[in-house]
This record gives C-alpha cells, structure tokens and sequence, in this order.
C-alpha cells in the first residue's frame, strides 16, 4: 500500500488520536486538523466553511472526519459539518471523506434503531440525533466526493488494538454473550483498513471487537 496523505479533523478526541496513530503506525502521512481557536497545534480547519476545508484539503488523498462536541459542547457541529465538508472536499479536488460516526441510527435486533430503545440515555440523544442528521445528509450526497461512515458498537471506550473485528452494515452486531462493543483502537483499525481498501462507497458500515 502506498503513504497516502490524510487529513484527520478532530485530531485530538478518543477516535481521532488513535486513528492518527493507527495512520502513521501504517507509514501514512498525517495532517491534524484543529478547530480555529482551540489552542492545539496543528492545521486550524473551521469544519462549517467549505472556504476552509478546501483550504486544508487540498493535495490530500482524504480526509477524515474525526469531529465530536470539542471542549464547548458543541454536538451539532458534526451534522452542520457534513455539506460544508463535502463542498470544501470537491472544490479542493480531494476525492474520499471517512466519517467517524454514531451507533444511534443501526437497528437493533428489535427492530428499533438504537436511539429508540428504552435503555437509550437521554442525554446521548442530542448527540447522537445529531449524528442520525449527519448521516441523512452524507447519503442525500450525489457529488464528486466518495464518503463512508463508520458506525462504532453501542459500547466504544479505550482498549487494546486486537485487530481482530467483525464488520455489518446497518445493524448493530452483537456477541454470542449480546454485548455490542468496539475497542478505539480496533476501530480505529477498521476505519484505516477501509480507507487503504475501499469497500463501502457511499455507504455507512459498523463494526465491533470480536
């Protein structure tokens, strides 16, 4: 596989920071992309301004986007994102977009979608909803720019890198033991792979540990 250059937008959260890791573990070479203002080092990318994007994007084999709520709680951002990033994305000529995404909108073995269930945490739901926004907006997408949006398990914390996951596309996978959980780093791992080996084109995919 040949280094490509990757641009990571929250490059500094739980997911981004290992999937910088899992890219420069691999020989890949990495830009990190901050938030203007945020203090960390790295390439200020402002996520709702295509301007921007273009800016940071250009020359990059992809980008992917890594946002979350950020230090002030901003937890709409990654469905405001979502256009902008995609304009940004085709006007900089940068072809591929890999979108961290939530567990909210898989269908569960009820055949509810995980934000529905009566275990669901309300306060997860801003976020998540947000996420669900994201998504619809990604697959109402018919330009130039080829995203993918991985779905973690309904569990995802720090773990160990095993390497060793199960893949599905829009229901939540469950264990034998029917506990639905992914490491950070094997997804991180899953999330790479996929971009090294591209098999979901304008689709969202998930993924747990096995």
């Amino acid at each position: 596989m040949y280094a490509m250059k990757i641009l990571v937008l929250g490059s500094t959260g739980m997911l981004g920071s290992r999937i910088v890791s899992e890219l420069e573990h691999r020989g890949h070479q990495v830009a990190r992309g901050v938030r203007p203002g945020s203090g960390s080092p790295g390439t200020e990318v402002d996520p709702r301004a295509p301007a921007s994007v273009a800016a940071a994007a250009a020359g990059h084999d992809a980008v992917v986007n890594a946002l979350g709520r950020g230090t002030h709680g901003d937890v709409r951002v990654v469905a405001e994102a979502a256009v902008p990033l995609l304009t940004g994305l085709a006007a900089a000529g940068c072809p591929r977009l890999l979108v961290v995404g939530g567990a909210g909108s898989l269908v569960d073995r009820d055949g509810r979608r995980v934000i529905d269930g009566p275990e669901f945490p309300d306060e997860w739901k801003p976020a998540s909803q947000a996420q669900i926004d994201a998504l619809d907006a990604y697959r109402g997408y018919d330009g130039p720019v080829e995203w993918t949006y991985l779905s973690p398990s309904d569990v995802i914390e720090p773990g160990r890198r095993t390497g060793r996951v199960e893949l599905g596309g829009d229901r939540l996978l469950r264990g034998e033991d029917g506990t639905s959980y992914v490491s950070a780093e094997d997804y991180a791992v899953a999330l790479v792979d996929e971009l090294e080996n591209p098999a979901h084109p304008r689709r969202r995919f998930t993924v747990r540990s096995r």
